[in-house]
């Protein structure tokens, strides 16, 4: 997204993947332009943009004469996933502790005060969530990583909402934040180990659905 207001297309993208990450556009769920676009209220033409995107993101998948589909999950793909997650996260931490400005640590400091009030409702911390993940992603000026990052942010947060249980939404607050503060207070170590042990609890929390030793 540019510096300026989103375009249509930008803000098709960000309520699509905020319906599959959230589930009210469910893993396997089918769907036409002209029904999506009728629902959320924005033209054809940009939403057709948007979903090139969530194709690219592998979010969903075209099906020919018949629509779109919501891509399902599969848990073993999703540990491939975590693999290539964490070794960008650690990166991207550890270069946006270095070169965030000012305003940027402050947006952090700020992001991580609103992620903590969201303890108790899910929307709002999957939202803070992916402000966070925007902010350290512009934070590390690294745009490769940054591509490559995102899509398995929104990945990881619409599995985490498919399969989280009581007392998930507790931990997953207090180590983003933890990742959030690391990087608004410039300190690139401890960022790359909040990265880890975000990483460490997804990882377990994915076994554990798949009841792996």
């Amino acid at each position: 997204m540019g510096n300026g207001a989103p375009t249509l297309a930008e803000q098709a993208y960000d309520v699509v993947e905020e319906m599959i990450v959230t589930l009210a556009l469910p893993p396997g769920a089918i769907f036409s332009e002209g029904e999506l676009s009728e629902r959320i209220g924005i033209g054809r033409t940009p939403l057709r943009e948007a979903l090139q995107r969530l194709a690219a993101d592998r979010l969903v998948t075209t099906l020919p004469r018949r629509g779109m589909r919501v891509a399902g999950i599969n848990l073993l793909d999703f540990l491939a996933l975590l693999e290539t997650r964490r070794v960008l996260d650690r990166l991207i931490a550890a270069r946006a502790a270095k070169r965030a400005t000012l305003v940027q640590r402050e947006a952090l400091h700020t992001c991580a005060v609103v992620m903590q009030q969201a303890t108790a409702d899910l929307h709002a911390f999957l939202r803070a969530d992916r402000v966070g993940d925007e902010l350290i992603e512009a934070a590390a000026h690294n745009p490769f990583a940054t591509r490559a990052a995102a899509p398995l942010h929104a990945h990881c947060r619409r599995f985490w909402c498919q399969y989280r249980h009581e007392g998930d939404l507790t931990a997953s607050v207090a180590l983003h934040v933890a990742l959030l503060e690391a990087v608004a207070d410039g300190e690139p170590t401890a960022a790359e180990c909040a990265a880890d042990a975000l990483l460490n609890y997804l990882v377990e929390f994915t076994r554990e659905i798949l009841e792996l030793d």
